[in-house]
């Protein structure tokens, strides 16, 4: 009668980012499954000890950090501004975005007091910035934002409570071409970090309604949106905009294959994807 891994060997396998052939093998007795699995955990061990010492002595910098790097100038190149906005975010700020204390998204956010969140999102404080910089600058308005959200999200292996956010949005896309645009813009992000396998998907958001989302395998790594929009009166925004967001943890996960996005989270076990506790 063959048998597969135990709990434990298995929960390790996946810990050292064995690769997923591995989990569905099969064994005769428990001896050979044990040598092998002696013999593969040896193996994984010294693979993420060779990537934590290229790390200290070469690469300097975790892959999440070099791919926001990268997609910061690629979006100065194109035009885009930079800008940064509190963490903490009013209730009223979310309201505006449809998210009331009724709202299934409701139920996510980190409520801080009666009054404040830590921001689930960067798209409220954009859209704040957008109608004084149309004031200021004129159209087309070009800002990014790259930072820290907070969601109470389930513990599945796509899912982290603190994730980083790059949010991308245009004001004064000509009318008719926003779906055009929203396929430009996310072409211009997947190249400049050098992924290629991926597909545009159109979706529906509890927020935005239609979306058009940029997905590899499975996994979803940015979505994209575009007005005039309902949500747009509740800020003063009259003119048309394209805008997306991804998660740069799971652009990492993508780019690395990995099967969990805590490999690459803010963490105290895993650096730059490789176990610590080994």
């Amino acid at each position: 009668m063959s048998m597969t891994w135990t709990v434990t060997q298995r929960q390790k396998l996946i810990e050292l980012n064995g690769d997923i052939a591995l989990l569905d093998q099969e064994f005769d007795g428990t001896t050979e499954r044990d040598k092998t699995f002696q013999k593969i955990e040896r193996e994984l061990v010294q693979k993420n000890k060779r990537h934590l010492l290229e790390l200290k002595n070469s690469g300097f910098r975790p892959l999440v950090c070099r791919l926001e790097s990268k997609m910061v100038q690629r979006l100065n190149e194109a035009g885009f501004v930079q800008v940064t906005t509190p963490i903490m975010l009013a209730k009223g700020m979310l309201e505006k975005m449809t998210i009331t204390r009724d709202h299934p998204l409701s139920k996510q956010v980190f409520w801080v007091d009666d009054n404040k969140c830590l921001r689930p999102m960067l798209a409220p404080n954009l859209y704040y910035l957008l109608r004084d910089l149309d004031r200021l600058w004129g159209k087309p308005v070009r800002i990014f934002e790259v930072g820290p959200c907070f969601r109470k999200e389930s513990q599945g292996a796509n899912h982290l409570n603190e994730f980083t956010m790059l949010n991308l949005v245009e004001l004064g896309t000509p009318e008719g071409e926003q779906t055009a645009r929203l396929r430009e813009l996310a072409a211009m992000m997947m190249e400049a970090i050098g992924l290629k396998d991926y597909q545009l998907e159109i979706d529906e958001s509890e927020v935005y309604g239609t979306t058009i989302d940029v997905v590899a395998g499975d996994l979803e790594l940015g979505s994209g949106a575009f007005g005039p929009h309902k949500l747009d009166p509740a800020w003063g925004i009259i003119d048309p905009w394209v805008g997306i967001g991804f998660g740069v943890e799971r652009l990492a996960m993508a780019l690395e294959g990995h099967r969990n996005i805590r490999r690459v989270g803010r963490s105290l076990s895993y650096l730059d994807g490789s176990r610590l506790n080994i």
